[in-house]
């Protein structure tokens, strides 16, 4: 198997599982209706310790373009590479979501909301305040690349790594997900909002395209910023385009205190 195809198939099945988990709690006349939010991050965290065991000895199962990016930008990983892994986990995230819209097939018709069906394959954010879900995406992703890069530098017993960042992921989902559905992750995002708008699911509303940009500028942005912290921090290098990284994360910042109604 290539490490395109292993991409692929880890990023399908993240989807799958992460996407759904939500499909059986949010959906009518399912057995898991209303699950909850537990049972929702502990199957996302679940998804990506499965997902890393199956591609992991094949791709590296970045499964996720923040990681990608951020392994390159970090110089663990060739820049060469970085369009095909994230191309592979596009189409993987894209398939995953279809296999789920054809598991769950009786049960679009059966639910009226469109709200919920749109987030069986996407995020929204809980408060529309679109600087602050902006800066929402870029911390959690934030957390998940110095966390990714901190499990790294560490030994584990062999085999032990993947129940490890599954347990990351649960955790940035219990404490930091309420916001905005926790993306950190473009494609996961971005895979299943175009499965969404593109398959003929029945009663669909709007794909909320408006929303879009910021799962997956945000998680970017975040990931390239916790890569910037681990060279900086654990590793003492300093590059000059990590002066531009931080600029922009100001940014996000003071706009997000500025633009945001808390009321």
């Amino acid at each position: 198997m290539t490490p395109f195809l292993g991409e692929l198939i880890g990023t399908m099945l993240l989807v799958i599982f992460g996407d759904g988990v939500v499909a059986g709690a949010v959906l009518k006349r399912t057995k898991s209706e209303n699950a909850g939010w537990v049972v929702i991050t502990l199957a996302w965290g679940l998804a990506v310790t499965l997902a890393i065991y199956a591609v992991g000895n094949i791709s590296g199962a970045h499964i996720n373009p923040a990681v990608t990016l951020a392994l390159a930008a970090t110089g663990d990983f060739p820049w060469s590479q970085v369009p095909a892994y994230v191309l592979a986990q596009m189409l993987g995230a894209l398939i995953g979501a279809a296999v789920v819209w054809l598991h769950y097939l009786p049960h679009w018709s059966r639910t009226e909301d469109q709200a919920a069906k749109l987030a069986v394959f996407c995020t929204g954010p809980a408060v529309r305040a679109p600087w602050a879900n902006l800066l929402s995406e870029v911390s959690g992703t934030f957390i998940l690349i110095t966390g990714l890069l901190f499990i790294g530098a560490n030994d584990f017993a062999e085999g032990l790594n993947p129940i490890v960042v599954g347990a990351l992921i649960v955790a940035i989902g219990m404490s930091l997900g309420g916001t905005t559905g926790y993306a950190i992750n473009p494609a996961r995002d971005l895979g299943p909002r175009l499965a969404h708008w593109l398959l003929p699911i029945a009663g669909k509303g709007p794909s909320d395209w408006a929303y879009a940009p910021i799962p997956v500028v945000g998680p970017l942005l975040g990931g390239v910023a916790g890569a910037c912290f681990y060279l900086s921090v654990f590793q003492n290098t300093i590059y000059s385009w990590m002066w531009g990284v931080g600029l922009l994360i100001v940014l996000v910042i003071v706009m997000a205190l500025f633009k945001t109604n808390d009321r």
